[in-house]
Order: structure tokens, then C-alpha cells, then sequence
């Protein structure tokens, strides 16, 4: 976090510092206005280059390999881990009993189970405990 908050101001300071000089450039008459646009130019599309790369490797990394083991140790069911996913994705109960053409009180109780099997009070804390134990 402090590494792309330092590599953020410097890109700010780099800009600053670059209209800055063009504004002198332009005062003195030593460089016409073409050129200084286009400079400015150059530099946004290579710090937007920089940024998508930059970008790209980050979620390419975030990609983790779910522990099996951990999933078996718990006693998760393959039903109760499809539900934990949906959970995950945001959906609700009828929402994830509509794709998995369950009841509602089908996945109720799935969430419960889950619930006790993650020790977690709500969905939230279930989904994040899942994702301490690399289970999604």
C-alpha cells in the first residue's frame, strides 16, 4: 500500500513538474506549443502503460490454489461448498436455491451447516474465514 501511494505521488510530482516547465518553455518562447502538448502527451500514454501492466501482474498473482485439504478437514460437503461459492459471489438464499434448483430452506440449512462448520456467526465472517483458509 505505501509502495503505490509513493509511486502515485511521484507520478503526480512528475506531471506538476512537467506542466510547470511547459508553462515556462512556453513563457520564454523557447518551444512552441505543438511540441509541449505532444510531450505531455508521450508521457500520460507511457504512465497509463505503466499502470495497466502494473495492473495486470497484480491480478495475475492474486490467483491462490484452494487447500483440498482443508476443505476435507472441515467436512465440507460438495453441495455446501457449491453454496459457499454463491455465497461468496453475493447471492442470496432463493438466488443460489434458483441455480442449484433447491428450496430455500435446502440452502438455509446448507448455510447453517456451513456456519457451524467455519464457526462463523454470519455469511460475511463464514467468507472470510473461507478465504483465510484458502477454501476460496
Amino acid at each position: 500500500m505505501k509502495k503505490t501511494i509513493l509511486v502515485f505521488g511521484l507520478l503526480i510530482l512528475a506531471i506538476l513538474l512537467l506542466f510547470q516547465f511547459s508553462k515556462y518553455t512556453l513563457t520564454t518562447g523557447n518551444i512552441s506549443t505543438e511540441v509541449v502538448v505532444s510531450v505531455i502527451a508521450l508521457t500520460f500514454f507511457f504512465i497509463g502503460i505503466y499502470i495497466n501492466k502494473k495492473s495486470l501482474y497484480k491480478s495475475a498473482s492474486n490467483s491462490t490454489e484452494i487447500d483440498e485439504n482443508k476443505i476435507k478437514e472441515l467436512e465440507i460437503t460438495t453441495r455446501e461448498y457449491e453454496v459457499l461459492k454463491f455465497i461468496s459471489d453475493g447471492l442470496s438464499n432463493k438466488e443460489i436455491g434458483e441455480k442449484l434448483f433447491l428450496s430455500e430452506s435446502t440452502i438455509k440449512t446448507h448455510v447453517s451447516n456451513l456456519l457451524l462448520k467455519l464457526n462463523a456467526k454470519r455469511r460475511t465472517q463464514a467468507i472470510q474465514i473461507a478465504k483465510s483458509l484458502k477454501i476460496i
